[in-house]
């Protein structure tokens, strides 16, 4: 949800000559940023989310969030990150650094050559199985780039050959970090004016530190189709996935694709649907992607996901508004027993009760089922909070929440209760 007790997690280096980039590609071209200073601090009364002899605790944290982003031209940059320091009073947790980020950058060298740098950094879960907590966090960071040429034979027809290099690193040493490399071709045709459809084969090389290594082949047919209201977009399928490690030979294969499906059903009114099916290693970005998502980083390398997510958003007369959100996710980590089940709701509505003040009411739930030892748990979450602009660049906020959690297992059960307050100052 929106309202995670953390915004992220300590700066990869790598993140570094990403900043960089964005003000290199940013420098011939007018640019939009936006600086902002928080400070808040919230109560807890179980900061370890334990299910007996909690501890209450304040944690208080100091931010700078930065956005950035170029007008289109020649290079091209999109920047949102934060900058932190978390302190705890009562040192329920170590006090530290944090941070989050997503950069995307481009760059047309020649006509139709391309050159590409992404960056993301998040705070994750090690195992789905105990709660989100600073002592189950470790900081994922996916750094990928490449060239991309596109290659127009005619009209209606035209080639996408790319290739890629990602770098997947974990901050925990005990997790495995990665260096992946990706070569695609695609053809496209357009059928109409607004429909197209295609041919895509990609062949991916993961190796991992300890010595493992992944190959993923992929052949899909891709479509998009655009209506007035309606936009659809995906593919379809087979891919096999083979792992090599110590003499040690292992593949599976079947049908992947993925669905992109939007539809405007009125001029307040958005609907949309995403699914998808993939083959692959719990370093790759689908818990980005999908942010309720995650991966077990203490299970298997290779793992088949199954996703499925869907929702709508509604802008009421009022100036209220309601998004609603369902998901459903599965993960068959290949090279063990273990199935994991996740299915949620997301549900936040929003009402402006005056000029400049704004509330929200927000509730989630999620069953979660582990297929190996056959047990369930389920989370339930409610946050009311409010906003209020006090002057043009300074905000107050005010948060109060309610967390729980019942499992099979008891020691993973919890029920927390928090407070927050705090400000957000636009620097610029």
């Amino acid at each position: 949800m929106a309202d995670r007790q953390r915004v992220g997690t300590p700066v990869a280096i790598t993140a570094i000559p990403v900043m960089l980039l964005a003000g290199a590609c940013s420098f011939p071209v007018f640019a939009q940023s936006e600086v902002t200073f928080g400070l808040d601090s919230r109560f807890t009364d179980n900061a370890r989310k334990a299910d007996t002899n909690e501890d209450s605790d304040f944690e208080t944290r100091a931010y700078l969030t930065a956005g950035y982003q170029t007008d289109p031209g020649r290079c091209n940059a999109d920047f949102l990150g934060t900058l932190g320091y978390s302190w705890w009073q009562d040192d329920s947790f170590d006090s530290e650094s944090f941070a989050e980020m997503d950069f995307q950058g481009d760059c047309e060298l020649a006509n139709q050559l391309y050159w590409e740098v992404d960056n993301n950094l998040r705070e994750v879960n090690q195992d789905t199985r105990q709660s989100d907590t600073p002592d189950n966090r470790t900081r994922k960071n996916v750094f990928s780039t490449g060239p991309r040429y596109l290659w127009r034979l005619n009209d209606t027809n035209w080639l996408n050959l790319s290739a890629r290099y990602a770098n997947t690193e974990y901050d925990e040493p005990e997790e495995t970090d990665s260096e992946r490399y990706t070569g695609s071709i695609a053809w496209n045709h357009l059928f109409s004016s607004t429909f197209t459809g295609g041919l895509s084969i990609s062949h991916s090389q993961t190796e991992f530190d300890y010595g493992a290594e992944v190959d993923v082949n992929s052949a899909q047919v891709t479509f998009e189709n655009r209506w007035a209201t309606t936009s659809l977009s995906g593919s379809v399928g087979v891919s096999e996935i083979e792992t090599d490690y110590a003499n040690t030979n292992q593949s599976s294969d079947g049908l992947v694709g993925q669905i992109n499906l939007t539809r405007q059903i009125n001029p307040s009114t958005e609907w949309y649907l995403n699914a998808s099916r993939e083959l692959t290693d719990r370093t790759s970005t689908l818990d980005l992607r999908f942010g309720e998502f995650e991966f077990n980083l203490r299970e298997s390398i290779t793992v088949e996901n199954s996703v499925l997510s869907t929702g709508i958003n509604k802008q009421f007369s009022d100036a209220s508004s309601l998004n609603l959100d369902l998901y459903a996710y599965r993960s068959d980590y290949l090279e063990s027993d273990e199935k994991e089940d996740k299915a949620g709701i997301n549900a936040r509505y929003s009402r402006q009760f005056s000029e400049l003040t704004t509330g929200y009411l927000a509730l989630g739930f999620d069953h979660l089922s582990y297929e190996r030892d056959d047990t369930q748990d389920e989370v339930a979450r409610l946050v009311i909070g409010a906003e209020h602009q006090a002057t043009r660049d300074l905000s107050l906020l005010a948060r109060v929440g309610h967390d729980t959690k019942s499992s099979d297992i008891s020691s993973r059960e919890y029920d927390e209760n928090w407070v927050l307050v705090g400000l957000e100052y636009r620097l610029r």
